[in-house]
Parts: C-alpha cells; structure tokens; sequence
C-alpha cells in the first residue's frame, strides 16, 4: 500500500469519492488536513473545476502530473499553466448536459411564469381570484438566445424548440452544421432575444461578457437564465438593471460567489434562484465520477486519457 499513488481531493465537497479511491488501490491525501510530507508524494488530484488552483498551490506538489476534475468545468485550473510543466487536464466531458438544460429550462419556465411567486401567494394567505387576471406571457412565439451551442446549449436549444419557441445563438466559433441560426454578436443576440440562456464553457475570454449592455439589450421585459459559471456575467450590472427595472428577471443556478450571500439577493425582484444543482442528478453525479476514476486509472496505466480538456 506504501507503493501505492497518492491522489489528492482538492475540497471537502469531494469528501465522499474518498471510499471509492481506496477501493481503487490509491492512497488518498485530502487537502484541508494534509501533511507536507504527503503532498510532496501528491501524483493526481481529483477536482470540482469551479474551485481556483492557485500556481502557488499547484508549485508546492512536486510531483503533481495530473488534475482529474469531476465536473465538466474546468475553470478554476489554469490549463495552459499546467501544461507548460506537463500536468495533464481531464473532466467530464459532455456527461451533464441533458440535465443541466432541463435545469435550464426549469427555471425559465419557473420566472417567465411566475411559478415561485405564485406558490409563494398560495401559502402567505394571499391569493385573490383578481389575481388570475395579472397574466404573464406565453411562451409560444418567444425568441431564445442560447449563449454557447455546445453540449448543454444544443440540448437547451432542442428542448425550448419543442415549446414553439425560436431559437438562435453565438459563440465565437461558427459551427456549420448547427441547425439554428448564429447571430453576430453576443449583443446582437440579446437584442434580439426575449431570453438569454448562459450555457456556454467559462474561461478568461468570457468573464462577464454579459455585461451591463448586454443586460439592457435583453431589456425590461426580457429574461436571463445563467446554468453555465457566474463569472460571465458582470454580476453588480445584473442586480443594478433588476432593481431599476431595466432588465426584467433573471434565473440564476450560478453566482460570482458561491455560496453566494443571500443579503446581496434580498432586496432583488424577479429572480429565481437555485444552489448550483443543475448538473447534480443521482443520474449524471455517478457518471462523472465513473469518468474521473477512469482517468485516473488510464493516466497511472500510462494510457490516454479518456477526456482530456480541449486544446
């Protein structure tokens, strides 16, 4: 067992998956508790991408030549770092998409139909039978942009287009093959959109793109659902154009901070808001860990790696 690697679980979070790497034969060293002399045997480490691994901390594993994340972001990881010193990158590639859409799309059914604030009336007492008359739009007819036409944007495009709504979207890449038109602009997209769903890969490129005139263009009536990270969107600008009702609502499963406080929200109309749980089902969760320890075991193999992050 002294001969065996030793894998490192970067946040309490992944407390869990610890019985499952011993049972796979590694030694396990966990962050919050870890001795010098065991992170100097650190081999791999398993990670949630959201969380930032600072240089510092990756410099201070000498041995480190693996960073196996669970989650399909890898945001938190430099990548480029990491390979200038022969660190290799994996995550869960693609392995969440069909659920973080229909999270997606729970929430913006949920805000552009007033579903919280209508249970929310029924159980404070307050519900009058003029209340029925305050109706809100339908769906049918909508315009939806869709921020990023990757895994989780193409499914979130397929599912709102089963709704009757029209769909088109941007990323900085053309994709020929896309059945939905791409608009020019991220904010000619907006413009042009009733909603504006975030569903695109975070990175340095895109920290808050959607920022204040992109919150505007969608505008006072519209509505923004973010399932991707909350640093692409300028956060203070979306709480701004809320409270001065530039911007309509907002459904929001990601936040600059997480958790994320919740005096900043208290005083906000029209959001809805979840913990970062769209992509956590009792379905997708044991793939992506299947797919980390799969990595894990193909790099200590000296095989390829099954999902490497894209170069």
């Amino acid at each position: 067992m002294s001969n065996s690697p030793v894998v490192l679980i970067s946040h309490e979070m992944l407390g869990p998956i610890q019985p499952g790497l011993e049972a796979q034969g590694y030694r396990v060293a966990r962050r919050w508790d870890m001795t010098p002399e065991l992170a100097a045997e650190v081999r791999a480490i398993v990670h949630a991408g959201e969380i930032a691994l600072s240089p510092e901390f990756l410099a201070s594993l000498p041995a480190l030549k693996l960073i196996a994340n669970v989650s399909v972001g890898y945001d938190g990881v430099d990548v480029a770092w990491c390979r200038a010193r022969g660190i290799e990158v994996s995550h869960a590639e693609g392995l969440n998409a069909e659920d973080v859409a229909d999270h997606a799309v729970g929430l913006l059914i949920a805000s552009w139909r007033d579903i919280v604030r209508g249970d929310q009336m029924v159980r404070a007492g307050g519900w009058t039978m003029a209340d029925r008359m305050g109706a809100r739009p339908g769906l049918k007819g909508r315009k939806v942009g869709v921020m990023g036409l990757g895994y989780i944007g193409q499914a979130v495009a397929t599912r709102v287009e089963a709704f009757g709504m029209q769909v088109a979207w941007w990323g900085p890449r053309p994709k020929p093959d896309a059945r939905w038109p791409r608009a020019e602009s991220l904010l000619a997209l907006a413009a042009d959109s009733d909603i504006l769903v975030v569903a695109c890969r975070a990175d340095a490129s895109n920290r808050q793109a959607v920022n204040a005139a992109v919150i505007e263009a969608v505008g006072p009536r519209g509505l923004i659902v973010n399932v991707a990270r909350g640093s692409i969107i300028d956060e203070d600008a979306l709480i701004a154009a809320l409270k001065d009702g530039r911007l309509g609502r907002a459904a929001l499963d990601v936040f600059a901070q997480e958790p994320t406080p919740a005096a900043r929200w208290a005083e906000v109309p029209g959001t809805v808001l979840t913990p970062h749980s769209a992509g956590t089902t009792v379905d997708s969760l044991p793939l992506m860990i299947g797919q980390c320890f799969e990595n894990l075991r193909r790099f200590f193999a000296g095989e390829p790696l099954a999902s490497p992050v894209p170069d």
